[in-house]
């Protein structure tokens, strides 16, 4: 894994149409300065407003992840953070002339490929690389989701998929090397949905730049020509659309067989990418979703705060301390005799503290 941060060496666009909002839009990413982070620039409002890419930004989660400044927005933005944080970019700037990134083809792939083009440039500040030293779990039991990071000197990501639902079936996949695996194995997987949930995000208002082109639609019921057609027309497809022999509207090709577990992989980096430090963990989801993620990466960011909290007082690990009374004085404006606490045993973050 990469030890310095980086940015990329000159500014690259992309041109395209929003998956959801369907509105047409610029994406153009920038160089930016050391511990500068990511950050989002709608440069078509008046005064160019700036969002944090982080998890206090966070606005929407209902069909990907949603990021704002009171009325100012910025929808969709798992792919685009996927790529960044795949390609292992520190900091970045990403401007955006409306509201929503170009969808491209539904994956990863356009975002990654004109940041090549833009190269790389190292920079003299070190990763503040979040080591987790414990176990970090998410469940939902209704959904049957379950999320957890273990401890590991290096990053690795294994995500499971079962929707109940014969048309898809469980799928499984993994990644161990960022470097050597992300560009060609995840980067290229787009996004999918169920041939019943189309109408009803359209009907919600969602999807409206979606088409055959940008995702992949799985048939998961029974459906007659005359209601294909009439669901066609409702989403504004005028090419001919038919049920597929593989399972898929159309007959798409799948660019994996389990294209699917790898795009959900890919919104599992994206959205993790909002903690706003690079982990190492080896990261284990099954039935992963945007909601789920977002929450799992809450718990991992307090553990990451608290970190940076313990480390900018206690400048020496002790066995059994979390803070020492020389590390209490810094914290705390007493001194002896008035200095009741010798030290601290136990804290977690907005939770407990026991000394």
């Amino acid at each position: 894994m990469l030890v310095q941060q980086q940015t990329i060496k000159k500014p690259v666009s992309y041109t395209g149409v929003g998956l959801h909002t369907g509105n047409r839009s610029t994406i153009t990413f920038q160089p930016a300065l050391e511990n500068y982070g990511i950050r989002f620039r709608r440069v078509d409002l008046p005064g160019s407003p700036e969002i944090q890419a982080d998890l206090d930004h966070v606005v929407d989660i209902s069909r990907g992840t949603t990021i704002g400044i009171g009325d100012v927005k910025v929808h969709t933005v798992e792919h685009v953070l996927a790529a960044i944080v795949g390609l292992q970019i520190d900091n970045i700037l990403i401007e955006l002339d409306s509201n929503e990134p170009p969808v491209g083809d539904g994956s990863s792939k356009p975002y990654v490929d004109v940041l090549l083009k833009a190269g790389f440039e190292k920079q003299d500040a070190p990763k503040d690389y979040l080591i987790i030293d414990q176990a970090v779990r998410y469940t939902d039991e209704k959904k049957g989701v379950d999320i957890v990071a273990l401890p590991l000197d290096d990053f690795r990501v294994t995500v499971m998929v079962d929707y109940y639902n014969s048309a898809l079936g469980s799928q499984h996949t993994g990644l161990f090397d960022l470097e050597k695996e992300f560009a060609e194995e995840f980067a290229p997987a787009r996004t999918f949905c169920f041939l019943h949930e189309v109408e009803v995000l359209r009907e919600q208002g969602l999807i409206k730049g979606g088409n055959l082109d940008n995702a992949i639609v799985i048939v998961d019921r029974e459906i007659g020509a005359s209601e294909l057609k009439r669901l066609a027309q409702r989403l504004g497809i005028t090419d001919s659309v038919i049920v597929g022999t593989n399972g898929i509207l159309n007959n798409k090709e799948l660019r994996f067989k389990n294209e699917p577990a790898r795009h959900k992989l890919l919104d599992v980096l994206g959205d993790l990418a909002l903690i706003g430090a690079p982990l190492k963990a080896q990261i284990l989801a099954a039935r992963p979703g945007h909601a789920s993620n977002i929450e799992f990466a809450k718990k991992i960011r307090k553990l990451y705060q608290q970190k940076k909290l313990v480390k900018r007082y206690q400048y020496t690990k002790k066995e059994g301390t979390v803070f020492d009374i020389t590390a209490i004085k810094r914290i705390l404006p007493h001194r002896y005799p008035f200095l009741f606490v010798d030290k601290i045993i136990d804290f977690k973050l907005d939770d407990r503290i026991v000394g």
